[in-house]
């Protein structure tokens, strides 16, 4: 703010002063430092902008591994041969103004890996993610807030849950469970058993390539999409198929059989639900 005024000399003159509160004065000083964090970070951070990622290695206990993440894009691979050790590989860009400086944090602690990004200020921008080598013979649950999951090449019991952000899953062979709340959900070269995927705001789309037990996949708002394989070691194969929207088409051209031990659930509230072959 500034501040204006008038003093009367002794000699019948008047002078004039100006003058800046301190006030003024931190605001305008905030404000620029505001305007130069915006342009500086106009462009967005980027993760894949760091080219010199952390690694570390955690000791596992049991043979089920659990990942709690936010604000963090996960990417899970088979690791070696060793069932005790997780190896993770961490990139991250970011900057904040006005704030405290951004912080990514990692801890193990038994069977439950912890990943955590703190990213706040009158300005903030920042990007994490993560690849985890999972050991072999090791269960694998996931839950993420904010971020993209994907997963190939698993073969033990795999269960991911995701709030705001996609799933992406390939050539995975233990049972298999994805739920997106706000995301797709993409599963392809699937050999599991049993699969549930379900999404509240996206698509789902699974691809087997072997004959399952039991399939179920919902969208409350998206097409849902499920390609089986018409054909089981040259032998034709039949579906007991179970599909229900409330809005949107139905198209269902594989083989039924009520009595099949071949179970496919596809349901969406708002969207095109499609049961066909894969092969």
């Amino acid at each position: 703010m500034t501040v204006r005024s008038v003093r009367r000399r002794s000699d019948g003159h008047t002078t004039r002063s100006t003058r800046t509160t301190r006030r003024a004065r931190v605001l305008a000083a905030a404000s620029g430092a505001v305007a130069v964090a915006l342009l500086a970070g106009a462009c967005g951070a980027s993760a894949d902008d760091d080219s010199d990622p952390e690694r570390r290695t955690f000791a596992l206990e049991g043979k089920t591994l659990t990942v709690d993440s936010d604000d963090s894009a996960l990417e899970f691979v088979t690791g070696g041969s060793d069932d005790s050790k997780v190896e993770v590989t961490r990139w991250f860009d970011g900057s904040t103004a006005l704030g405290d400086s951004p912080k990514v944090t990692w801890a193990m602690d038994g069977d439950r890996l912890t990943l955590r990004v703190k990213c706040s200020g009158v300005f903030a921008d920042c990007s994490a993610k993560h690849r985890i080598e999972v050991p072999r013979g090791v269960a694998l649950k996931v839950e993420n807030e904010d971020g993209h999951v994907s997963a190939d090449g698993l073969r033990e019991p795999l269960s991911i849950r995701t709030e705001d952000g996609s799933v992406k899953v390939r050539d995975v062979t233990g049972p298999l469970t994805l739920d997106s709340v706000d995301g797709a959900v993409d599963a392809t070269g699937v050999r599991s058993p049993r699969v549930r995927a379900t999404s509240k705001d996206g698509a789902v789309r699974l691809t087997l390539a072997s004959v399952p037990d039991r399939v179920e996949a919902r969208s409350t708002d998206g097409a849902v999409t499920i390609e089986v394989p018409g054909k089981n070691g040259g032998r034709d194969v039949s579906y007991d198929v179970a599909t229900r929207t409330a809005d949107g088409a139905v198209d269902v051209s594989v083989p039924r059989d009520s009595g099949s031990p071949h179970l496919v659930s596809a349901r969406s509230e708002d969207g095109k639900v499609t049961v066909r072959s894969a092969n």
